[in-house]
């Protein structure tokens, strides 16, 4: 066995055992499937390319080179379906185009294989040079060369929107995968571009290839070590071709070998020139990873500051930068994410998450650069208990260091906000602070090199703070206003209601004048019976629809709640393959309107009902908590989106339901409301959904 084809065969064995520990995860997602997929077909790629370069057997050497390209034909498919999933959020819900495009790089390497293989056949016997083994590159070979180039160039471009669209610590957990596999397809670059650059042969087992795989398998083994191979939740913005640094980097690279490829062809000094066209994409690809570097652009920087006497901080510029991020923010869930990236990359810190108090004084996530909101959200186990201790954030004003804070809401802080570096440096909490009381805060950790603030800096943060807390009061001045301005528009759109109301009369009006006429026609009576029943059936839903306008003034009275809830559960009978768990506690009856709350719990049963599908689970308790009577209905259902539950669930004309108005919620916080309650929904989309009512006790009969 040559040394090459042991190379290639320590490759394959590293591929395959990466292979498999990603198929023996715990956890498995769409992008861990096409990662296994594709490190086993290198593997095999690896495995029939050595046994084909040492074959002595013509048959042989034949049959192995065409499993060999077969191989090569399979890998854009999984690959460029990794680079679409990995690290995205709601991978298994791809655009149209993004399944097009795994279609295509499918059929296209594979079609063109068979397409080509009676053109490929007669590459297979070997052409004896020095002893090696040559492919000449004829059209075929350039065509299936081409095509696999293409892909690899739109592997990297779809790594690099992932990595560019993470920020912080979410960069630092996917570097190593993303560099390992930018050197493997960089590579692939290298090797395909070769034949096609200057029409000559290549060997079936390419040195460049084996030794970039073997490379980045070892970075992609550091990013299990360090991250568990974890990915994050990132929605890349579907930016144009134009700006991806890939694209860049591989057009630079063949355009200067090109022009080095005509020199040579001119000069006739073709000696040393591939080693040549190595070194400039070498040259790329080190550049390319000090680009990534957080620690070699602080250094950067901090040569430019010291040698330069430059200013700290450009402060002209920050806040031209702040303008530019938050000027065209919308809601407060884009503007947090806009001041995270922001501070992130102006105090070089990996770690910056912003929370804001929300109508209960409880911190909601808001935005972060180093975890999602489902992890941040379970860093926060018992919620509820921490709301007295935070609460006292409100007052405070100025940034301050976390690590030395002293009292329960700084226990509270340093539990939600944790460091994943240990030379990261002490974590600062910067208060949120409008004009008379704080908003949020903004807690920042894993500062690159651990290097301490300086009082400049405190206060660049302090301004920032301020900023941020007065954008998002803004913007919910703003949501007031256009949430008044919408019940306006809802009230309005009653007129319709009686409009269509009105319709519907004339129709029913019409077709009684009509019956007596043509009742012995049995064709006009069915016409008229379905018509009558339609009638009916949309005069009912516009009435439904025009209570939730009027005014609502409950008719308190003594009510069994466990009773009421029991009634409403009838709405499930008949429904086959649904099991509804219920469990009634509570003890005290309460004063409610009894119609009023009855449509909410009949509307929230509905809506679970219309979450699940077929084997699905309907949960309805009721307790008391605290002075507060609590019905709780939870489905494991769909769930609802972080976006949809944030901004649209109680606003009128909001929905998910094709035939839905999006009134029900709406309509059903108003009864809440009115009865001094509040409505707290938790859900995880994929998950289900649980919505609990929570009603005063205190109001409750002697």
């Amino acid at each position: 066995m040559s040394f090459n084809s042991a190379l290639a065969l320590a490759a394959a064995m590293f591929s395959a055992a990466l292979a498999v520990a990603a198929a023996c995860r715990a956890r498995h997602s769409l992008a861990t499937w096409c990662f296994s997929a594709g490190m086993l077909t290198f593997a095999l790629e690896g495995l029939f390319g050595a046994i084909w370069h040492d074959a002595v057997v013509h048959e042989k050497a034949l049959f192995f080179g065409i499993l060999t390209l077969l191989a090569k034909s399979f890998l854009p498919a999984f690959w460029i379906c990794f680079s679409l999933t990995y690290s995205r959020g709601n991978p298994r819900e791809l655009p149209t185009r993004s399944r097009v495009l795994i279609l295509v790089a499918f059929l296209v390497p594979v079609g063109a294989f068979l397409v080509f293989l009676n053109q490929l056949v007669p590459i297979f016997p070997p052409i004896v040079t020095g002893g090696s083994r040559w492919i000449s590159a004829d059209a075929a070979a350039k065509t299936l060369n081409g095509i696999l180039l293409v892909a690899a160039v739109l592997i990297l471009m779809n790594l690099e929107r992932t990595f560019r669209a993470a920020v912080g610590t979410m960069q630092w957990r996917i570097k190593f995968v993303v560099l390992g596999l930018g050197i493997v397809f960089g590579a692939r670059i290298y090797t395909l571009s070769q034949p096609l650059l200057f029409s000559g042969g290549a060997p079936p087992l390419n040195d460049v290839d084996t030794v970039a795989l073997l490379i980045g398998c070892a970075l992609i083994v550091v990013a299990i070590v360090r991250s568990g191979f974890g990915e994050i939740d990132v929605y890349p913005s579907h930016a144009v071709l134009g700006t991806s640094l890939t694209i860049l980097l591989v057009g630079c690279y063949l355009f200067i070998v090109g022009v080095l490829a005509q020199v040579v062809a001119r000069t006739g000094k073709s000696a040393t020139f591939q080693f040549q066209a190595f070194v400039v994409l070498l040259g790329f690809a080190l550049l390319a990873v000090l680009l990534l570097s957080n620690r070699v652009r602080q250094n950067i920087r901090r040569f430019v500051s010291r040698h330069f006497k430059r200013p700290q901080y450009d402060f002209r510029q920050i806040w031209t930068r702040f303008t530019q991020c938050t000027s065209s923010v919308i809601d407060q869930a884009a503007l947090c994410t806009a001041a995270a990236k922001l501070i992130s990359e102006t105090f070089n810190v990996l770690s910056v998450t912003v929370w804001l108090f929300d109508d209960h004084d409880r911190l909601s996530f808001a935005a972060s650069t180093s975890r999602s909101e489902r992890e941040a959200n379970a860093a926060i186990p018992n919620r509820a208990n921490l709301v007295p201790a935070l609460t006292k954030i409100r007052g405070l004003s100025k940034p301050f260091d976390l690590e030395k804070a002293k009292g329960d809401y700084a226990d509270s802080l340093r539990q939600i906000a944790s460091s994943q570096f240990r030379t990261g440096g002490n974590r600062i909490c910067v208060p949120l602070w409008t004009g008379d009381h704080g908003i949020g805060v903004a807690i920042l950790a894993d500062r690159v090199g651990g290097v301490p603030y300086t009082v400049e800096e405190l206060d660049l943060l302090k301004c920032m703070g301020d900023q941020v807390a007065v954008t998002v009061l803004n913007l919910r001045l703003t949501e007031e206003i256009m949430r008044g301005k919408e019940l306006e528009a809802f009230q309005a759109m009653s007129a319709f209601f009686v409009h269509d109301l009105k319709n519907a009369a004339s129709t029913l009006s019409l077709t009684l004048q009509n019956l007596p006429v043509h009742f012995d026609n049995p064709a006009f009576r069915q016409d008229a019976l379905r018509g009558i029943s339609e009638t009916a059936n949309r005069i009912n839903q516009l009435v439904s629809r025009v209570g939730a306008l009027r005014r609502l003034e409950p008719k308190l009275a003594e009510v069994d709640l466990n009773l009421l809830v029991a009634d409403a559960l009838e709405v499930f009978k008949g429904e086959p393959g649904i099991s509804v768990v219920k469990k009634l506690q509570l003890q005290p009856k309460i004063k409610v309107d009894r119609d009023q709350f009855g449509s909410v719990i009949t509307n929230l049963l509905l809506n679970a009902r219309d979450a699940i599908q077929s084997g699905g689970e309907v949960r309805v308790e009721t307790n008391q908590s605290h002075g507060w009577a609590i019905l709780s209905v939870a489905d494991n259902g769909c769930g609802i989106s972080p976006a949809f539950l944030r901004a649209s669930l109680f606003r009128p004309f909001q929905t998910t339901k094709k035939k839905g108005l999006g009134i029900g919620m709406f309509q059903s916080k108003m009864i809440v409301e009115a009865h001094r309650g509040k409505i707290q929904v938790d859900s995880e989309s994929g998950a289900g959904t649980t919505i609990r009512v929570m009603l005063p006790l205190n109001r409750q009969a002697a």
